[in-house]
């Protein structure tokens, strides 16, 4: 997380929770162009486009304030959705024992670069997941991506 993301987060996340809401995740990024504050929340009950009309309402003046984001930027405020970036040890903690999709680097585990298991533990250096019932241990340094897979 980046320093900008740190800050947006502790400065938004009480507004959010008075709200009944989780703030998820906050990503700051450029895309072509362009730099977005993307805004992820979630609750028990989903998240409509009204709930994220109503964080929007309630976070935009203060970052304004703050001035934390020198450059122009566009804000997205969103659902975290049904596939979930982990990215922070609560992510990981959360989703103990859920399917999870890796996109690696370079091709690593039977000369592939995507591998989809179970998340059976973490720590500060690897991720631990289950495939066809044995146990892989990879290093977080060559995961470009991570993120839960919903099975419908």
């Amino acid at each position: 997380m980046t320093s900008i993301e740190k800050k947006v987060k502790e400065l938004i996340e009480p507004i959010i929770n008075k709200l009944d809401y989780e703030l998820y995740d906050v990503i700051y990024t450029k895309e072509g162009k362009d730099y977005y504050l993307k805004i992820f929340i979630d609750n028990d009950c989903g998240i409509s486009l009204e709930d994220c009309e109503k964080v929007n309402n309630a976070i935009t003046d203060i970052l304004d304030e703050k001035d934390y984001i020198k450059q122009q930027y566009f804000l997205e405020i969103s659902s975290a959705g049904l596939e979930r970036v982990l990215r922070e040890d609560k992510h990981f903690k959360d989703n103990i024992g859920k399917l999870v999709e890796l996109r690696l680097y370079k091709n690593l585990i039977d000369n592939k670069k995507i591998i989809n298991g179970i998340l059976k533990d973490f720590d500060d250096d690897s991720i631990t997941i289950e495939v066809e019932k044995e146990d892989i241990r990879i290093e977080r340094k060559e995961i470009s991506n991570i993120k839960t897979i919903y099975e419908w």
